[in-house]
């Protein structure tokens, strides 16, 4: 049996990644491919609980260090529960977010230090990393006015953050993809709906077949 594929989406608040990922299963699922699509912190009953405590409104006193070791405990429950299981099942996993998040919120944005929150998630993760990530760019007041917009989208701890934050966090997304070109892929997420899908689209299309004829070998 053929390994599956691991993709995540990143990208600052705002960027779109959830819209978007709906519309990737749905296209690649068009075209034969088993896929599934989950979230971090979150995809599972535990990962999920952690979630509530990180982003809870009210736990504004919460530690850097501390925000990063959550985010760490809830990708290790996820990873075993649910991402390993369906990669070693052959499927695309399309994951909202994973190891590129820490480091860019708590690792650049926090002032914790990459290496350092890289360290914590090695130990979480083992050697698993995407074999593709496309980074969904947004400028942070963009990305904060679509939130404003869309009423029904929950609002959380992370969005109540200063602009200077968020500007941290775009400022980290984009030192990563300038550090690591061959696995993360730029997209620019201001550009209309349907064209960022089919630009996603036809990134995701390449690194499976490139994965495909990877394991023919």
């Amino acid at each position: 049996m053929r390994q599956g594929v691991f993709i995540t989406i990143e990208g600052p608040e705002g960027a779109g990644k959830t819209s978007i990922i709906q519309k990737l299963k749905q296209g690649l699922e068009e075209r034969g491919q088993v896929v599934m699509a989950t979230r971090e912190p979150g995809g599972i009953a535990i990962a999920e609980q952690i979630r509530e405590v990180i982003l809870n409104k009210e736990n504004i006193s919460m530690d850097g260090r501390t925000e990063a070791l959550l985010y760490a405990a809830a990708r290790r429950q996820h990873l075993v529960e649910k991402v390993s299981p369906a990669l070693k099942e052959g499927h695309i996993v399309l994951c909202d977010r994973f190891i590129d998040s820490s480091l860019a919120y708590q690792g650049y944005a926090r002032g914790l230090g990459m290496e350092a929150v890289y360290e914590i998630n090695r130990f979480a993760i083992g050697e698993l990393m995407p074999h593709l990530t496309l980074l969904f760019d947004v400028r942070p007041e963009v990305g904060l006015e679509r939130i404003k917009a869309h009423k029904e989208r929950e609002v959380n701890r992370l969005d109540l953050e200063a602009l200077s934050f968020h500007e941290k966090v775009r400022e980290g997304y984009l030192q990563l993809a300038d550090k690591f070109p061959e696995r993360i892929a730029v997209v620019n997420a201001e550009a209309s709906i349907q064209s960022v899908y089919q630009e996603s689209l036809k990134l995701i299309l390449a690194k499976v077949e490139e994965q495909s004829l990877g394991q023919q070998c």
